[in-house]
C-alpha cells in the first residue's frame, strides 16, 4: 500500500515538475546581424563555409526562405523590430531621424513582467534605449577594432579587441551576472558584416583563393527601371578603392581614422596583409571592366571573412546556452536588419525593395515548439517580431503593433498569417540616391510605386524573373493582375494608415 502511495506521489510530483518546465516563460536571444546577404549563408545555400553555427541553427530550427523588412535601411528595421509598428508610425523614417526610446517597445513589456532585458552592441537608433535592465551599445555605427562602447551611466569606455569578439564578452557577462530565477531578453546588436568590411585579424586572406563567379546582372543596363539607373551603389563607380576596399594607393582620411584605433601589433599585421594586395594592385594599372571585377573579388573576400568571427561568435553563445543547461527553454533568433547586394545589379549596399535588399535571413531555434530542420515559404516580416515575442512571453499583445504574430505559424507551419508584405523607403534625397517608393509583395508578384521626385510604377513576376530585370507594368497581359495588385496595395496602405502612401495613390497615376 505504501509502495502505491509513494508511486502515486511520486507520478503527481513528475506531473507538477513537467507542468512547471512548460508553463515556464522561454528566454529570448535575438542576433541581429547590420547587412548580412541572405545569399552569404551556408543554410541559404552559399557553398564557401563561413557560416557553421548560423547552419547549425538552421538545422536545429526554422529556416525562413520569404522573410522581409519593411524599410531596408539600419536604424528604421531596429526600430520596426522594437515596436512592431510600421516606420511612418513609430517615427523613424531614415537615418536621419531620432527614435523615440519612450514609446511602447516591447522589451519594456518583458521587463515589467519579470524578463531581465538586454540591447548590447550596435543600437544605432540616435537617442538611448530605454525599456531595458541593462544596455551598452556602440556609438552610432561603432568601430571594427578597439570599439568605444556607451554604458547605462552614459560613460564612453573603449574596450579592446575586434568588435564582435567584445559584444559576445559582453553578452555573456551579461548572462553570468543576471538573475537566474528570471527569464531574459537579450538583443546580440552585432556591426558585422557592415561596411567597410574589415575582418578580424586572424581572418586576413581567408577567401583569397576563391574566384568568385559574377552575378549574371552585374553589368544591368536597368531598361525600364528609371530609379536602378539613377542610384549612387555601384561597385563599379561607388565603391571607393582607399576607403572601402583599404588600398593606402587611394589614401581615404576616414579609412587611416579606422586604422588609427589599432594597437601596434593588430596595425603591424593588418599592414603585412594589406599593403602586399596594395602593391600588386598598383603594378597591373587596371581599368575598365578588369578594375571593376578587381573590385567586386576585394569586396566579396573582404565581406566573407568578415562573417567568419561573426559566425565563431554565435558559435560561443550557443556553446555557452548548452553548458549552461538554457538551450531547452530559450528561443535563439538568427536575423539582419536587412538584406544585401552581393553585386547583383552591379551593386552593395541595400534600400531597394528588390528582393536581395528587402529579403532578410531568419532562423528560429525554439526547442519543443520548432521541429528540427523546418524550412518556411510563408512569407513574415519583421514588423510581426515584437508580436511575436510577446505572444511567446504569455503576454496580451496591445492593439496598436501593426505586425502579426508569427506564434501559430510557428506551431503549424501550414499556416499563413500574411499573404503580403508591405514595403516604404523614405532616404531621398540621401546616400546612394536611391528615390522614395513603396509597395507590395505577394508570395509570386511585386508591385513598387516610385513617387515625389519622379513619379513611376514597376511590377515583377518572381516566378518567372527572379531577378527583377523586367519590369512588366502596362503590358497588356498583366493588367488583369496590376489592378489586383493596386487594390491590395490600396487596402495595405488603408489598414497600416500610411497617409503619405495614400496621397501618392490619390493621385490615381496610369
Amino acid at each position: 500500500m505504501r509502495k502505491t502511495i509513494s508511486a502515486v506521489i511520486l507520478g503527481l510530483l513528475v506531473g507538477i515538475t513537467a507542468y512547471a518546465q512548460q508553463s515556464k516563460k522561454p528566454n529570448i536571444i535575438i542576433i541581429l546581424t547590420d547587412d548580412h546577404a541572405v545569399s552569404t549563408i551556408g543554410a541559404y545555400c552559399s557553398k564557401y563555409g563561413a557560416t557553421s553555427h548560423i547552419d547549425r541553427l538552421a538545422k536545429e530550427g526554422a529556416l525562413f526562405n520569404k522573410a522581409f523588412v519593411v524599410n531596408s535601411i539600419c536604424g528604421p528595421s531596429r526600430a520596426v523590430l522594437l515596436t512592431g509598428k510600421y516606420s511612418h508610425v513609430n517615427g523613424m523614417r531614415d537615418n536621419r531621424d531620432t527614435f523615440d526610446a519612450s514609446q511602447d517597445v516591447f522589451p519594456a513589456r518583458l521587463k515589467a513582467s519579470g524578463f531581465q532585458t538586454a540591447w548590447i552592441g550596435k543600437w544605432h537608433l540616435v537617442s538611448y534605449p530605454q525599456g531595458f535592465t541593462y544596455w551598452n551599445i556602440l556609438p552610432g555605427q561603432g568601430q571594427y577594432y578597439n570599439p568605444d562602447l556607451i554604458n547605462m551611466q552614459g560613460d564612453t569606455i573603449r574596450k579592446q579587441g575586434y568588435v564582435t569578439d567584445v559584444i559576445t564578452e559582453l553578452t555573456l557577462d551579461f548572462l553570468d551576472n543576471r538573475d537566474s530565477s528570471k527569464p531574459f531578453f537579450v538583443v546580440v546588436g552585432e556591426k558585422a558584416p557592415h561596411r567597410t568590411w574589415m575582418p578580424d585579424i586572424q581572418d586576413l586572406g581567408r577567401f583569397d583563393q576563391v574566384n568568385f563567379p559574377l552575378p549574371k546582372n552585374f553589368y544591368d543596363r536597368y531598361t525600364d527601371r528609371i530609379a536602378a539607373g539613377m542610384q549612387d551603389m555601384s561597385i563599379e563607380k561607388t565603391m571607393k578603392l582607399g576607403y572601402d576596399l583599404k588600398m593606402k594607393s587611394e589614401p581615404d582620411a576616414l579609412a587611416a581614422s579606422f586604422l588609427a584605433r589599432m594597437d601596434p601589433d593588430q596595425r603591424l599585421k593588418w599592414n603585412a596583409y594589406y599593403d602586399k594586395i596594395d602593391e600588386d594592385f598598383r603594378k597591373q594599372k587596371l581599368k575598365g571592366r578588369e578594375l571593376t571585377e578587381w573590385k567586386f573579388q576585394r569586396y566579396m573576400r573582404d565581406y566573407y571573412s568578415t562573417t567568419l568571427s561573426l559566425d565563431r561568435n554565435i558559435g560561443k553563445i550557443l556553446s555557452y546556452l548548452d553548458q549552461n543547461n538554457l538551450s531547452k527553454n530559450t528561443i535563439v533568433v538568427y536575423t539582419s536588419d536587412q538584406g544585401f547586394y552581393m553585386g547583383e545589379h552591379g551593386w552593395f549596399d541595400k534600400r531597394f525593395m528588390y528582393e536581395e535588399s528587402m529579403r532578410t535571413p531568419l532562423i528560429i531555434r525554439y526547442p519543443g515548439v520548432i521541429k528540427p530542420g523546418v524550412i518556411s515559404n510563408q512569407i513574415v516580416s519583421n514588423v510581426d517580431f515584437a508580436p511575436s515575442f510577446l505572444e511567446a512571453a504569455g503576454l496580451p499583445i496591445p492593439a496598436a503593433i501593426q505586425g502579426k504574430s508569427m506564434m501559430p505559424l510557428l506551431r503549424n507551419f501550414k499556416t499563413s498569417i500574411r499573404k503580403s508584405a508591405y514595403y516604404h523607403f523614405y532616404e531621398y534625397p540621401g546616400e546612394h540616391s536611391v528615390l522614395k517608393h513603396f509597395g507590395i509583395r505577394t508570395s509570386r508578384f511585386k508591385l513598387i510605386r516610385f513617387y515625389e521626385h519622379k513619379d513611376f510604377w514597376e511590377l515583377y513576376d518572381l516566378e518567372k524573373d527572379p531577378n527583377e530585370m523586367k519590369n512588366l507594368y502596362g503590358l497588356k497581359n498583366y493588367r488583369s493582375i496590376t489592378e489586383d495588385l493596386k487594390a491590395q496595395l490600396q487596402q495595405l496602405c488603408e489598414e497600416n494608415k500610411d497617409e503619405t502612401a495614400l496621397k501618392v495613390l490619390a493621385q490615381n497615376l496610369e
